[in-house]
């Protein structure tokens, strides 16, 4: 459901929130500092995607209470909120690997649990239908798309403004269906990313932090299995809507596992990286991936909901000239010669 209330309350508690946030990140010195493979060059507030977290969490707990949102919904989210909680503490303290990764699968398994059958899935006229392969699946895409969407939060206005377009097409995708707890967590989601992307437009002012890179793509799974379930979006809308960042993070992963690079290291390899070192802007960068948003894949993945058994073919044809231009970018290969640190930003 779309909600005025909603839409206005998100986007001022966000905007204000971040302020906040900034303002005491300032004083407790909790800040990006740059390295060699930073993409900024002076220390900078982050943990700001708290912000985006808070709102859309009030939303939901309001909106639960009422009865309006479905009580596994709501239980489900409180998977999106264990990742906040890690993400906050990796800002903070930096966790190990392997007790990040261990807590992101269970809060994985927890939401798809609570939401309960993950929906069938049409490949090229194949229909993938067994509950425990599908749940697998949705396992792993909800792990893939939290950590994807750290990777590609590594320049001025990137995770923002993807997060801001995801769901507005959401909303506009599933308005007047019967998919309402889309509707209403992505208004939520929508607005409360314009707040934060105020205070994040180059030059940014403050970071979003893996609090909210992994908080924002973990929602974005949960909508993508809750618009599934209502038979209004398809894995392969939601392919074709995270269409630039799918490809250049998966691209990436794949060529630094391949030439036995320290992929789960940081690093500044992305394609959107290597464009942002060569046009010396983040803002071109930025709003070029908006443009190709709005122009190439917003039309494309409204056809695949008008013509759902296309969907395999449409997101190959939204995805390959992407996944050429990141190639033409170099993702996947490093601009420096010697290691990097175990960091987790991709600043």
């Amino acid at each position: 459901m779309f909600s005025v209330p909603v839409l206005i309350g998100s986007f001022f508690s966000a905007f204000i929130l971040t302020g906040v946030l900034r303002h005491v990140a300032l004083r407790k010195q909790i800040l990006d500092i740059p390295q060699q493979r930073s993409a900024h060059s002076q220390p900078t507030p982050t943990g700001g995607g708290l912000a985006i977290v808070l709102p859309v969490l009030v939303v939901a707990s309001v909106y639960f209470g009422s009865g309006a949102l479905a009580a596994n919904v709501f239980l489900a989210m409180l998977g999106a909120l264990a990742i906040a909680l890690v993400g906050l503490l990796d800002d903070l303290v930096q966790l190990k690997v392997w007790m990040r990764i261990s807590l992101q699968f269970a809060a994985a398994v927890w939401s798809v649990i609570c939401l309960g059958e993950v929906a069938a899935i049409n490949v090229a006229g194949w229909e993938l239908s067994n509950s425990w392969v599908l749940s697998v699946l949705a396992v792993l895409a909800l792990v893939w798309l939290l950590n994807l969407y750290n990777f590609m939060d590594g320049i001025d206005g990137i995770a923002g403004s993807e997060l801001a377009f995801v769901n507005a097409m959401s909303l506009l995708l599933v308005i007047n269906t019967e998919a309402a707890s889309v509707g209403l967590l992505a208004t939520a989601l929508l607005a409360a990313a314009v707040g934060f992307l105020c205070w994040n437009w180059p030059p940014a002012k403050i970071f979003m932090g893996d609090v909210g890179s992994g908080f924002s793509g973990f929602m974005l799974g949960l909508l993508a299995l809750l618009s599934m379930q209502a038979g209004v979006m398809t894995v392969w809308t939601w392919l074709i809507l995270l269409g630039v960042f799918v490809t250049d993070a998966t691209l990436t992963l794949a060529r630094r596992v391949f030439s036995r690079q320290r992929w789960y290291e940081g690093h500044s390899c992305h394609a959107y990286q290597h464009a942002t070192r060569k046009y010396k802007s983040h803002s071109k960068v930025t709003i070029t991936i908006v443009v190709i948003n709005c122009v190439w894949l917003a039309p494309l993945a409204y056809l695949s909901t008008r013509e759902q058994e296309l969907g395999f073919f449409l997101s190959l044809l939204a995805l390959t000239p992407l996944a050429l231009v990141a190639y033409r970018f170099q993702a996947g290969i490093s601009p420096f010669s010697e290691p990097v640190s175990n960091q987790n930003s991709a600043r």
